[in-house]
């Protein structure tokens, strides 16, 4: 559904697509309200896109929901309530209202028993405990748009990985004199890391690493390049239905929640007179 911003703050238009950048179109109105091109271009630097006839497409779209359930919220009579969050920033009536219309008319039955241990029998390989590995490593920082420091510091690494393949005692030696990293000090020892702790580069590079020794070759990040020790794995294990219960149920709720909310704009939408431009069908 469109994406609601707070109306009480100006938005920063100095990315905003210029309506001049624009092919000329048909006026887009929803039930003989327009939608200005001007507030089109604005909403367009929410809607990243390769094209900026696209991004322009993707806000005007937006618009027409967000007209629309506005328009549904003003016929049934509700009145805003707006809400403030934990930092203090006050709900604008608009946003108000559609919550209000959302929350009164968009009901979503609460998965059951059933419904969740299906999901959790036909993916039982999603639902396991992240595994352990007791890593160190060397960083020989180089930038990744500096070509010649990447090329240094990848033989800076392979030389270092030679020198610990034949006597691993040797790694705590490199760690002080040539890593980056603060875990220097403790001769590049990290201790336990799993899924979610490290870059990307490095978390795959830890899924193949070789057990009890160094990696045969340097791992690559944004960062520069690292030796890496693995001196333990530790599997991940399959969870229990019980543990992960809860996790499923609240994923079939927002699924089941976010198919409502488009069924419900698609029954609106198929109400109105709306001129301009095609709504998507979900």
């Amino acid at each position: 559904m469109t994406t609601i911003h707070d109306t009480t703050a100006p938005l920063d238009t100095g990315c905003a697509v210029k309506p001049s950048n624009l092919p000329r179109a048909k006026p887009i109105a929803v039930n003989g309200v327009t939608i200005p091109r001007s507030a089109i271009s604005r909403e367009a630097q929410n809607h990243p896109a390769a094209k900026p006839i696209d991004a322009w497409m993707a806000a005007a779209r937006a618009l027409v929901v967000r007209e629309l359930l506005l328009q549904e919220a003003r016929h049934l009579g509700i009145e805003p309530i707006s809400i403030t969050d934990t930092e203090g920033r006050r709900e604008a009536d608009e946003e108000a209202l559609v919550r209000q219309l959302v929350e009164r008319e968009v009901k979503t039955p609460e998965p059951d028993q059933a419904t969740c241990l299906r999901v959790y029998e036909q993916n039982r390989l999603r639902f396991r405990s992240d595994d352990l590995f007791g890593v160190r490593h060397i960083l020989i920082p180089a930038p990744p748009a500096d070509a010649d420091a990447r090329a240094g510091a990848r033989r800076l690494a392979e030389t270092i990985i030679a020198d610990v393949t034949a006597d691993p005692t040797t790694f705590t030696a490199h760690a002080e004199a040539a890593s980056a990293c603060p875990s220097r000090t403790m001769g590049g020892i990290l201790g336990q890391v799993s899924r979610g702790q490290t870059v990307p580069e490095f978390e795959a590079a830890l899924a193949t690493a070789p057990v009890g020794s160094v990696c045969p070759t340097p791992v690559e990040t944004r960062y520069g390049l690292h030796v890496v020790f693995v001196d333990q794995r530790i599997d991940g294990e399959e969870l229990p239905f019980t543990a992960v219960r809860a996790r499923i149920a609240q994923w079939l709720a927002s699924k089941a929640h976010h198919t409502a909310i488009h069924q419900y704009i698609a029954m609106l939408a198929a109400k109105a007179d709306i001129k301009g431009i095609e709504l998507a069908t979900p």
